[in-house]
């Protein structure tokens, strides 16, 4: 014999029904079948809604008809599929339950109450519903109904009671002597109370009712039909990563049920564990899925079996020094809240016995907080008990798993992964068999939680959720570096989406990341301009676990803002120097943020484009050089011009040609100003320990004090040709000197200047042109010969390339959380 149950998104439809109804006849001819159904999808829960409205004396006659016509519709879809005596025989059975709903529902509006007899005789309709139709579509002699009521014997609750399985199989066995059958339906959830009244098992409690009825049957095996392919490592609907697991124990799968697996009712494994009959978790849409199957061994080679959360909490705490050594304090605690039958989901107590700390439901906190008055009357009024400090909107993240117990460190990367998702744990528990280690987080915390710990423990490929700002030369060119290389990154197991793009009028946002095909289209039909609060509500939203803002712009106002992102849990990834030039007190500030949430501030770009002239100061800094001297050239757009200059050409048609090319701004005078490689010798001075403001460089800039350098772009380039004399003797007189014009950057005794200089021809600095950046560094380690760093410095290729470096450094640093 076998066992099967059918959930409600199993029944939801006709579709659905004649899906199952194929099932069972193809089962029938290999096994006799008991089997479960349940309410149609939906039916109960509106029943509960009826009678809570009731009790409230709100009007329920909307939420009625919405019960009517949801039995109604279900019944008319099968129309063309029955007989006209099946289908009016089933409309007057409907008929007659919507009559007694309505009774009872005017009795209890007009009470205001209602008992728990009452509900349960209500709440357990759907069921019979379900059974009614079954029969119909089975139409045959070798199916019969089993009469839940009169065969399954319990006790307790009305609403939650529990099945004596000894007297149930007596009950069980004796009909099946009295009723030969191929096919049993049962409606599950309905049982008879020990008094003689109809009770249920507690809401979804048709499993239970399968679980009990092959418990007491010793059926071949319990199945569970639902509406995916079995357990998963955690809920599909809320991680797209999902790992299906093939096999658990008894006791991973009630360990996943009690945390609050959705596809398990807590009370359905212990039965099926205690009579040793296995269980298979089947999809009802894919019925030639292995599922998931549940036996006393489970599988070990798989030591974790799946993240589990259970919501809707209230983290209670216990605590003052009535509690501190004296024995029976827990005993009272615990025993009070039994007898008002509140459940206990998690228990924690401090080592110093100061203090008890335990979870229930949130609807029981009223409840808990009248027991524990109640018990602790005379140690609260003396102030040896403190009042309940109670949490509200809590969750437990649990990761469950058989093979923990052998396994090091799992607890460890545990806290680390919710640690790297920036959740504060308020309660922990282990159990003693190391199988479950628990968190009590905040609720608004739980999606990211989960999502950070599947992603350490089962997929194993790290992500890097990106938002770009910016998306001129070096943005577009980032984005199509990114596009090329998904394919690189996902075979090693790296996960790099683009969720977000925005320019200096749009925001582009996508849930399952952006098409980067055809961005330009999409952005440009975005309606809203990009603002931080609606990225980080994205982000959240979508439970996003390493975002990274990209600012490819040179704004000020977004550089200013640095330090907030980082503190909102974005890394900040950026070739913008703003934010490393301004006041010191700013730079500190960002990197203050960033050790404190553990975030990431990477700005190679910001000096040398893709020359990683940071990372090797950084580097000969870790190692304990110590730096006495930096020269270098920042600048790819003048290495370029002065390149050209010394091959002969006039200073503008440099300039211009070093425009054209885009090694320049669109403006060139931001170029030949000297502030911007002012400021990337002040983030190289900062690096080295220098406490320096930007007005302590001394600039040179490339244009006199007296040449007008008003008005347009265009009218500046006219009048460019005015410098060419000037620019023609200097590089003359170099030439003389058998030296080379370059623009320098120095660090000299604690100094900073920037300026053009004549550089002799054996100096590192002279053969550096054609948009090459230099670094020339003396130091205790590098002496009498320097270090040189030399290569690229200008263009969106190379600066891309260096800004995805970075962006592939926010892996490194969430692999070590």
């Amino acid at each position: 014999m076998q066992v099967l149950k059918f959930g409600g998104s199993s029944l939801a439809s006709r579709q659905e029904m004649e899906a199952v109804a194929k099932i069972l006849v193809e089962r029938a001819t290999k096994a006799q079948l008991i089997v479960v159904l349940s309410a149609p999808q939906g039916v109960t829960s509106l029943i509960e809604t009826l009678i809570q409205q009731a009790q409230t004396a709100t009007d329920y006659t909307a939420q009625l008809d919405t019960w009517q016509t949801r039995c109604n519709t279900l019944l008319q879809s099968f129309d063309s599929r029955l007989s006209p005596a099946q289908l009016q025989a089933l409309t007057s059975f409907q008929q007659a339950q919507a009559e007694q709903l309505q009774r009872h529902l005017q009795g209890i509006a007009l009470l205001g109450e209602c008992s728990n007899k009452v509900q349960a005789r209500l709440m357990a309709m759907g069921e019979l519903l379900s059974v009614r139709i079954m029969l119909a579509l089975l139409a045959s002699d070798n199916v019969r109904e089993l009469p839940a009521e009169q065969c399954l014997l319990a006790s307790g609750d009305y609403l939650n009671a529990r099945v004596d399985i000894k007297a149930t199989a007596k009950r069980i066995k004796h009909w099946c002597s009295e009723n030969p059958f191929n096919i049993a339906l049962m409606p599950g959830y309905r049982a008879q109370h020990e008094e003689g009244d109809l009770c249920v098992l507690g809401r979804n409690g048709s499993d239970y009712s399968a679980a009990v009825v092959a418990a007491a049957m010793q059926a071949q095996s319990c199945e569970i039909w639902t509406d995916v392919d079995g357990v998963y490592t955690a809920d599909p609907r809320r991680v797209s990563s999902a790992v299906h697991v093939a096999r658990l124990s008894y006791e991973e799968a009630m360990e996943l049920s009690h945390f609050g697996a959705k596809i398990l009712h807590p009370k359905t494994i212990a039965p099926l564990a205690q009579f040793r009959v296995p269980c298979v978790i089947k999809n009802t849409n894919n019925p030639a899925a292995a599922g998931t199957w549940i036996d006393a061994e489970g599988d070990h080679s798989l030591p974790i079996k799946g993240i589990s959360t259970l919501e809707q909490l209230a983290l209670i705490t216990v605590s003052g020094p009535g509690l501190k050594g004296v024995a029976g304090i827990s005993a009272r605690v615990f025993s009070c809240l039994a007898q008002r039958d509140i459940s206990v989901n998690l228990i924690t107590q401090s080592s110093s016995e100061f203090s008890i700390s335990f979870c229930v439901q949130q609807a029981n906190v009223m409840a808990v907080k009248k027991a524990i008055r109640a018990e602790f009357e005379l140690e609260l009024s003396s102030g040896l008990i403190k009042p309940l400090n109670i949490q509200k909107n809590m969750a437990i993240v649990s990761l469950i798993g058989d093979g923990m117990l052998h396994q090091l460190g799992l607890a460890a990367r545990f806290f680390a992964s919710l640690a790297q998702a920036q959740v504060n744990v308020s309660a922990m528990a282990q159990d003693s068999s190391e199988r479950t280690v628990s968190a009590v987080v905040n609720q608004s915390d739980c999606g990211d939680a989960v999502a950070v710990c599947h992603e350490n423990f089962f997929t194993h490929m790290p992500s890097i959720d990106v938002f770009v700002v910016g998306c001129g030369t070096v943005g577009a060119q980032l984005l199509q570096q990114i596009k090329r290389q998904q394919q690189f990154l996902h075979k090693r197991n790296v996960k790099l989406r683009v969720y977000g793009i925005a320019n200096s009028r749009q925001l582009l946002l996508a849930a399952q990341g952006i098409d980067l095909n055809n961005w330009q289209a999409k952005l440009s039909g975005a309606k809203t301009a990009f603002d931080f609060a609606t990225v980080q509500q994205f982000v959240k939203r979508h439970h996003l676990i390493n975002p990274v803002i990209v600012d490819c712009t040179t704004s000020t106002d977004l550089a200013a803002r640095y330090a907030d992102y980082i503190r909102a849990g974005f890394h900040v990834v950026t070739p913008n120097k703003k934010a490393n030039t301004m006041a010191m007190d700013y730079y500190h500030e960002i990197r203050n943020a960033a050790r404190a949430k553990h975030r990431r501030f990477l700005y190679e770009t910001t000096v040398g484009a893709g020359l990683p002239i940071i990372d090797a100061v950084q580097g000969l800094q870790n190692a304990g050089d110590r730096l006495h001297e930096f020269g270098g050239i920042l600048s790819g757009s003048l290495s370029y011009i002065f390149g050209l200059l010394e091959a002969g050409q006039s200073f503008s048609t440099a300039t211009r040609q070093a425009r054209e090319l885009g090694y320049t701004e669109p403006d060139p005078r931001d170029d030949l100003s000297g502030m911007d490689v002012a400021r990337k010798l002040l983030i190289m001075a900062r690096e080295i320990g220098l406490q320096l403001e930007l007005d302590d460089i001394a600039i040179e800039p490339l244009i006199p004090a007296e040449f007008d350098a008003s008005g347009s772009v265009e009218d500046f380039m006219e009048r460019l040709s005015a410098l060419d004399d000037y620019y023609a003797q200097a590089q003359q007189q170099a030439q003389t000197n058998n030296a080379v014009l370059r623009y320098v950057a120095l660090i000299r005794d604690g100094k900073c200047q920037v300026k053009v200089e004549a550089v002799a021809a054996d100096n590192p600095l002279a053969a550096i042109k054609d948009g090459e950046n230099a670094l020339v560094i003396k130091s205790d380690y590098y002496q009498p010969l320097p270090f040189v760093l030399r290569g690229y410095g200008a263009g969106a290729t190379v600066t891309a390339a260096g800004i995805f470096s970075d962006l592939m450094r926010t892996l490194a640093w969430q692999q070590q959380a």
